[in-house]
């Protein structure tokens, strides 16, 4: 079976992520597939490499990335939605004018339409958060 999965909250303010992420891995060791993980909303705060979390607390920005790096799960990031929180790429840092970029490794910018290819192509798209 083919998996799609989106999360809408950030990383250490609502279970989602955890979840989402505990899921996927889950599906990935079950043998299915997982075509596309998209983050929405404050989910797009999963994907920036500056979250630095105490060393006795758990690292969710890096447990995505190595997923990404281990399975090669296609980890997006809304554009919109990370514009509104300061994410950016390289390019999108560029294009913007800002100075740095912040994207965390294995993650991608893109945009809605990558929601809507990974709903049609997946036989489930599993949702978390609001």
């Amino acid at each position: 079976m083919k998996f799609s999965v989106m999360v809408n909250e950030g990383p250490y303010n609502h279970q989602a992520s955890d979840s989402a992420y505990h899921f996927t891995k889950a599906v990935l060791q079950a043998g299915h597939e997982v075509f596309r993980v998209f983050f929405y909303h404050d989910g797009v705060n999963n994907g920036t490499r500056l979250t630095t979390p105490p060393q006795d607390d758990r690292n969710v920005v890096a447990r995505w990335s190595e997923l990404a790096v281990e399975h090669k799960v296609d980890l997006v990031v809304c554009v919109a939605a990370a514009q509104r929180r300061g994410i950016a790429d390289a390019d999108e840092a560029k294009r913007n004018g800002k100075n740095a970029d912040n994207i965390a490794e294995g993650f991608r910018i893109s945009g809605l339409g990558q929601l809507i290819e990974a709903g049609i192509v997946s036989d489930r798209l599993v949702e978390f958060g609001d």
